[in-house]
């Protein structure tokens, strides 16, 4: 296989593309399903937001893998613009979408919208496509969210933030001084889950947010990046298998003691991310696929992930406003959370492979 340079390309690692994949169908059913909670402490697949932190691990692993050794004939402006063509056209793709559904979502939850003109939509769009965060002053929807057209697109903001910071600074770190950013990190991270109780948050462009986003993205971002040039990988029979049950395993475990007990949950969340995360990465990364099914699976689950991740929110924000004037319940609503899991899944296996993969081929002939 040929870059476009006509370098060699470097071959996937077949099950960190499986797993991205299963993470992502996670985060549709906990946005599926969070429709019909209450509270944190009745919302099932309870931890499944934990896979944004565990697609910041891979992301780390995976860019150490791909850019770390090409610093000598490549300039910082040729990487960030690879990045760019792989990680914008779904970006473009879920804030249409999102347009597309807006006034959909006008429900007793999404009070706004009834009210709310097109300029002031479409300048959302802009703001979105361009990736820049809205205040919530400018808020259209009532949850304010800095993209409020297609939430997840928070987390973009933050992957591109730490790329640019890989590409200005920490490729040039030893493993030393990355070892004591990677540690200090950790430290972050177990303070923000011990005090809080968890780490949710990071989507809103206010102060607490945003030291909850930087604080979710530097340890796993980092930490990948650390496991990728230590090289100290996992061997086992049947990784792939084992580590989807354990990564699912991890994301359904429901939410640890109450309201007054916080740390509990906390010290959960911490140990998730600090300790687990980097070992299904290691085990994934050092496994092998023994059959042309596994990874043709691998491959279409990798695939799929990154479409599934931002295509599902807009049609989660419909479904939501429906569940919110209807006042269902879960057991009540019958057939319709099902279909918009499958109609999600479809939706994103179409738009990758009718507009992400052929834009991103364009873009990079271009």
């Amino acid at each position: 296989m040929k870059m476009e340079n006509g370098s060699p390309a470097k071959p996937h690692y077949e099950i960190l593309d499986g797993l991205r994949g299963i993470a992502a169908i996670m985060v549709l059913g906990f946005h599926v399903l969070e429709a019909y909670a209450t509270s944190c402490f009745d919302q099932l697949l309870n931890h499944a937001y934990l896979a944004v932190d565990f697609f910041f691990v891979l992301s780390g692993f995976v860019i150490g893998y791909a850019y770390d050794d090409r610093w000598g004939g490549m300039s910082i402006g040729n990487f960030l613009k690879r990045r760019v063509f792989r990680l914008h056209p779904m970006v473009v793709f879920g804030t249409l979408l999102g347009v597309a559904l807006f006034y959909f979502g006008a429900s007793s939850m999404f009070p706004l919208i009834r009210e709310m003109p097109l300029w002031k939509v479409m300048l959302c769009a802009v703001a979105g496509i361009l990736l820049i965060p809205t205040p919530p002053s400018i808020d259209i929807r009532g949850w304010q969210e800095m993209y409020t057209l297609d939430g997840p697109v928070w987390t973009l903001a933050f992957e591109y933030f730490a790329n640019v910071l890989y590409a200005l600074f920490i490729k040039n770190f030893s493993r030393t001084a990355l070892g004591v950013l990677v540690s200090v990190s950790a430290g972050a991270t177990l303070y923000l889950t011990l005090t809080q109780g968890d780490v949710i948050g990071g989507w809103t462009l206010d102060a607490h947010h945003m030291h909850v986003g930087f604080t979710r993205l530097m340890y796993p971002f980092f930490a990948g990046l650390l496991l990728y040039r230590v090289g100290r990988l996992i061997r086992m029979r049947h990784a792939f298998f084992r580590c989807s049950l354990l990564l699912v395993a991890v994301l359904v475990v429901p939410r640890i003691g109450g309201p007054e007990s916080l740390w509990m949950n906390g010290l959960y969340e911490a140990a998730v991310i600090i300790a687990v995360f980097p070992l299904i990465v290691a085990a994934g990364a050092g496994g092998t696929l023994k059959s042309r099914f596994a990874s043709r699976l691998c491959k279409l689950l990798g695939n799929i992930s990154y479409p599934v991740y931002l295509i599902n929110y807009p049609l989660c924000y419909v479904h939501t406003s429906w569940v919110s004037d209807t006042k269902v319940t879960l057991a009540e609503a019958g057939w319709i959370p099902p279909a918009v899991f499958v109609a999600t899944l479809l939706l994103s296996y179409a738009a990758m492979r009718w507009y992400d993969i052929p834009v991103r081929k364009w873009l990079r002939r271009k």
